[in-house]
């Protein structure tokens, strides 16, 4: 089983219009809710790839209802999320179709008690010392603790089992001394963790913090992975138009799979940036295109970076 954390699930809204003009009305052509969060998002694309997948993190409230609700409709995940007195959050996101651009607004999330971080952390014990791997996601609600990835990422060492950190700011700076397996942030978040605006260095740096292995996203020009077995750079074939919502999620889920079957670590960036640019020509985040999945894949360019630069 591969555990996925979301402190700060979200019931994502996503509307779509056809062009997006500020300080105007718009007539909305879809609307689509799916159970959100980054680790929301993993578990849905790792339950999609074949794997067993146990989702918890925080609920409450009516729109923590409806993601519950939804959540189980997802084939393959399990629902493991811990109840909150607070309500979870809504992001809304707007889709100019025009474009292809996508407008994202993001609530904080409820005010968590320290009785519901217990409770939680209880919870999360007793499912990390069944999971063969662990996915800590996104950012935290307020009231959680701001070091509560570093207690996390012990907890489920102490386990044994592997874990991956997506996080950014004082949460990541915290968690990166706890040392996981890996952790994956975008390019500001490295800089912020670092100080180096050079991805290069900075993915080494961040290593000598205490990341076993790091790999950061470029956007649309892939991903750079500073490894014990290396340093590489996979890039997609070409850059597809459409919506990036999800996508760094989608390499996560690529990353953790692919680490559970113990693929070496170019195997794990193709799966990774096939699979985040597939998320691209998918509706919303926590999907990918199976068609634009099987299409890249064996068309992504893993080039290994020498140890004295690129």
């Amino acid at each position: 089983m591969i555990l996925t954390v979301t402190l700060n699930t979200a019931l994502d809204v996503t509307h779509r219009v056809p062009r997006l003009r500020p300080h105007t009305s718009h007539r909305v052509t879809a609307v689509t809710e799916r159970a959100g969060g980054k680790g929301l998002n993993v578990a849905r694309v790792l339950a999609a790839l074949g794997h067993e997948v146990t989702a918890t993190g925080f609920a409450g409230g009516p729109a923590g209802a409806v993601v519950r609700d939804l959540l189980a409709g997802s084939p393959g995940v399990v629902d493991a999320l811990v109840p909150c007195a607070g309500t979870t959050r809504r992001t809304v996101a707007v889709v100019d179709e025009s474009t292809g651009d996508t407008t994202q607004f993001n609530e904080p999330g409820p005010q968590i008690s320290a009785t519901e971080w217990a409770a939680f952390l209880t919870r999360y014990t007793e499912l990390a010392a069944r999971a063969r791997a662990v996915a800590l996601c996104g950012s935290l609600p307020p009231g959680v603790p701001v070091g509560a990835y570093a207690v996390l990422v012990r907890a489920a060492r102490a386990a044994g089992a592997p874990v991956l950190l997506d996080t950014s700011g004082e949460a990541l700076r915290r968690g990166v001394a706890a040392r996981p397996e890996i952790i994956k942030p975008n390019v500001a978040e490295l800089a912020e963790l670092t100080g180096s605006r050079d991805p290069l260095p900075a993915t080494r740096d961040a290593r000598r913090r205490g990341a076993h292995a790091v790999v950061a996203s470029l956007g649309p020009e892939g991903l750079l992975a500073a490894t014990p077995d290396g340093t590489w750079q996979a890039t997609p074939p070409r850059t597809l138009r459409g919506n990036p919502t999800g996508a760094g999620d989608s390499a996560v889920a690529g990353i953790l799979s692919a680490l559970t079957e113990d693929l070496p670590w170019p195997d794990r960036l193709t799966r990774a940036v096939a699979l985040s640019t597939a998320t691209v020509h998918a509706p919303t985040a926590g999907e990918f295109d199976p068609r634009t999945y099987a299409e890249v894949r064996g068309s992504v360019k893993v080039t290994a970076v020498p140890a004295g630069g690129r």
